[in-house]
């Protein structure tokens, strides 16, 4: 009882000792894990994004014995509590030993939940005594490489963390981190890499096919965005300013050197949604451009891609089966070298072909040798490794039919595709860019040629990213610089596949935004109209030469992912073409009247070129030639020349056989027989006889009756009287014979006024009884012409017998 009253009664000093002793015990465990809470607060805290810790700057990149890493960048609080007693430590994780460890490490560089790496403490960290929600703060942290604890050579992830407290979490914890890679090299390695770095100088279409009318063809751009790109802080500027003390291999469009060249002489801007043009200004922008490319290139190594740098896969896989399209390459690689001659005074390589993202299939590797290149840079994600290397081999490999595969690491020319307009993006890049390259140099003993191949046509943030990295790379330990060339004539590595992938293999994405077939057939469609133009043209380099470009620019890569823009600017190309092939052209005709059996009808052909046309021939063809026919023909043709900004006018005979109406078709054709322009159609109404044409006709007709009745009378009357002429001696010798001193009878009386009668009785009188019988007959058949129409068989009288009396006036007998 007296127990239990103590217990509930007031404890005695002793009890009450007892008591804490045994409480303090039995709370010694509880104890002991709240004081291991903070240093297990990573992983309570994972995924946490309380704090985020940008790394903008890591310097330098690839670290040697001896020097003093500087990292730099900013935290920021994206919670709503304050942070108190925080501070960015540097932390260093573990050797990576293989490529894929290091892709592996990339992909959860913020991850809290991974392992934080070995503080580097001391007092190589920075303070906060605060960080307010919303409120960014920067930080510096420098810390010689020797106090960093690498071991041997190799990459090693690298952090940077931020640790602190918050109103809730009164215990220091990590609240956020950033990771990267340190490559370590200590010294100079025994075996170097040969690296090739691709420096690409590439832009879209600017240039259209139009051109001024001026002897010096003013070329008209889309717009005034090259201006933009060549100018001070412009892409293509700073490509140029950062690549020029870089050692890399230059890789130039001919089409952007044609377009800045252009730029430094009048040329025109087109506006939008207009066919007015305003005056260019950049002159001096495009000579200072130039002027600097020229001396960036200066004994380097410059490859020209084919003008316009066409589309290789989009060829093979949609346009080979489009006649002509094969020929348009051939004629863009033809051009490149010249172009680049003509502009940097520099011989370039024309031995390369670069597809798209360096993804090949046999048809792309056909159709880029076909002009002739023998080398293609692929890339090794398209042209994978099957033979199980255990090591990146070089970038050389036959593959056959004398040509060289130039396979570039997918890893190191990837490393630049992402959004690196913030400086901790462009930071991440260069530093997984570097470890990519010093894991692969430690892979093996063996030597070998690798070859960076970036995107085409790289931001300017990515740029900067770009020169960073190949400049850390180009004075690190472990590489050293090679030209294309180079690479490309190395010893290929045995193991190294050179299978071709198969064209199922070539990546859907890629082909989704390849040029579709009926872009290369509206291609054919302009080359043709071009073809039969140009045969037509004085000066045919005045069209062929723009055209031929602008045809190139169709094919070009940069239209990928900008379909409409492409059909555009390919529509555009064929309605100008069509513009300049209608200035010459038939000029309309309307009715024409046709009076009469024949006339001339006139044709005007129009030339609003600027320069001449020839070789042209004109058909004037009728639909009804048994009505009316040209030139004795259904159709006739005569050559045409034009001077440039005249008309001429072309006449054709013809002749009408009936009267009515006959449609008529005039029509333009080259040379070689082949329809040019329009026809113009019109209707010639043909009038054989009009009302006094036929008043004419019948008066002539009607005097042609009369004279030949006077005629057929005439002679009637001549033949009557010779007739009665004969018969009278007759009848006088037979009634009353001639004797001396008888009266003379009336034939006698008209013998001695007509002597010569009389003549012609002596001679055939009764007396001579031959010639009175040749008389008769004479007589009889006289008789038979006069009262019949004379018979083809009748003997034709060697002179016709003459009228006594006198012709009318104005009637003309035929003798």
């Amino acid at each position: 009882m007296a127990e239990a009253a103590d217990f509930q009664g007031t404890p005695s000093p002793a009890r009450r000792w007892l008591r804490r002793t045994g409480a303090l015990l039995a709370g010694a465990p509880l104890l002991a894990g709240l004081m291991q809470l903070p240093a297990a607060a990573p992983a309570q805290a994972a995924g946490s994004d309380t704090v985020s810790v940008a790394l903008d700057s890591l310097s330098p990149s690839a670290p040697g014995d001896g020097d003093t890493l500087t990292v730099s960048g900013t935290v920021t609080n994206n919670g709503k509590q304050a942070v108190t007693d925080a501070h960015v430590d540097l932390r260093v994780g573990s050797l990576l030993s293989t490529r894929s460890e290091i892709d592996t490490a990339a992909r959860h560089p913020d991850d809290l939940q991974s392992s934080l790496g070995t503080e580097v403490g001391g007092k190589y960290t920075e303070d906060f005594d605060s960080l307010s929600p919303g409120v960014a703060e920067r930080f510096s942290v420098s810390v010689p490489v020797d106090k960093l604890g690498l071991g041997q050579d190799g990459v090693y992830q690298f952090g940077v963390s931020l640790s602190g407290k918050t109103s809730t979490q009164q215990w220091d914890q990590v609240l956020g981190i950033q990771r990267t890679f340190l490559p370590w090299q200590s010294s100079e390695a025994d075996t170097k890499t040969k690296t090739t770095c691709l420096w690409p100088l590439i832009s879209t279409v600017h240039v259209t096919a139009k051109t001024g009318a001026g002897e010096l063809q003013t070329p008209v751009f889309e717009n005034d965005d090259l201006a933009k790109e060549i100018s001070s802080g412009g892409r293509l500027a700073q490509m140029l300013a950062l690549g020029k003390d870089l050692d890399v291999t230059w890789v130039i469009d001919p089409d952007l050197l044609a377009s800045v060249d252009a730029m430094t002489r009048n040329y025109r801007i087109q506006g939008t949604g207009t066919t007015t043009t305003t005056a260019g200004t950049h002159q001096a922008v495009a000579k200072q451009f130039l002027a600097d490319l020229q001396d960036a290139v200066t004994d380097k190594e410059v490859v020209a891609l084919p003008f316009a740098d066409p589309d290789l896969a989009s060829l093979a896989h949609n346009g080979t089966t489009v006649t002509g399209s094969l020929s348009h390459l051939k004629d863009a690689t033809d051009v490149a070298a010249t172009t680049v001659k003509t502009v940097l005074h520099v011989t370039p390589s024309t031995d390369f072909a670069w597809p798209v993202e360096g993804a090949v299939d046999p048809s792309i590797i056909k159709v880029a040798t076909s002009a002739g290149a023998d080398k293609v840079i692929a890339r090794s994600d398209s042209l994978q490794e099957t033979g199980g290397l255990t090591y990146t081999p070089s970038a050389a490999r036959p593959v056959g039919g004398g040509t060289t595969a130039v396979v570039a690491d997918a890893r190191m020319s990837t490393a630049f595709e992402g959004d690196l307009t913030d400086a901790d993006s462009a930071t991440l890049a260069v530093q997984q860019f570097l470890a990519q390259s010093l894991a692969l140099n430690t892979q093996t003993g063996k030597q070998r040629s690798i070859v960076v191949a970036p995107q085409r046509m790289p931001s300017a943030s990515q740029a900067q990213a770009m020169a960073t990295a190949i400049t850390a790379l180009q004075d690190s330990n472990w590489s050293q610089a090679q030209d294309l060339a180079a690479a490309a004539k190395a010893k290929p590595d045995p193991g190294a596949t050179t299978k071709i992938p198969s064209s199922s293999a070539y990546p859907s994405s890629l082909r989704k935004r390849e040029l579709p077939r009926t872009a290369f057939e509206q291609i054919a469609r302009t080359q043709d109209k071009l073809d039969s133009f140009q045969v037509i043209l004085t000066d045919e380099s005045r069209v062929v030469t723009p055209f031929g470009r602008a045809i190139n620019r169709e094919m070009s890569t940069s239209w990928r992912g900008r379909g409409s823009e492409a059909d555009s600017f390919r529509t555009s190309v064929e309605s100008w073409l069509d513009d300049l092939i209608g200035q010459v052209k038939l000029i309309d005709k309307s009715e024409t009247k046709l009076s009469g059996r024949s006339a001339t009808i006139p044709v005007t052909v129009q030339n609003n070129l600027v320069q001449g046309v020839d070789h042209l021939v004109l058909r004037l063809t009728s639909t009804m030639p048994t009505r009316l026919e040209i030139g004795g023909k259904p159709y006739y043709e005569q050559p045409v020349e034009v001077s440039g900004g005249h008309s001429q006018s072309v006449k054709f005979s013809t002749s009408a056989n009936a009267n009515g109406r006959v449609e008529v078709t005039a029509q333009l054709y080259t040379e070689d027989g082949q329809e040019y322009g329009a026809p113009v159609r019109f209707d010639v109404k043909v009038t054989e006889v009009t009302p006094t044409v036929m008043l004419v006709i019948g008066g002539g007709v009607l005097l042609l009756v009369l004279a030949g009745f006077r005629m057929y009378t005439q002679r009637k009357r001549a033949a009557a009287r010779r007739a009665e002429e004969d018969e009278g001696p007759d009848e006088a010798g037979e009634d009353t014979p001639d004797a001396p001193g008888t009266p003379e009878s009336p034939g006698a009386a008209e013998a001695s006024r007509d002597p010569e009668a009389k003549n012609s009785d002596d001679a055939d009188g009764p007396g001579n009884p031959a010639a009175q019988g040749d008389r008769l007959q004479q007589e009889s058949v006289a008789r038979s012409r006069a009262d019949g129409p004379e018979q083809p068989s009748d003997p034709t009288p060697d002179t016709a017998p003459e009228s006594a009396d006198p012709s009318e006036t104005g009637e003309r007998v035929d003798r």
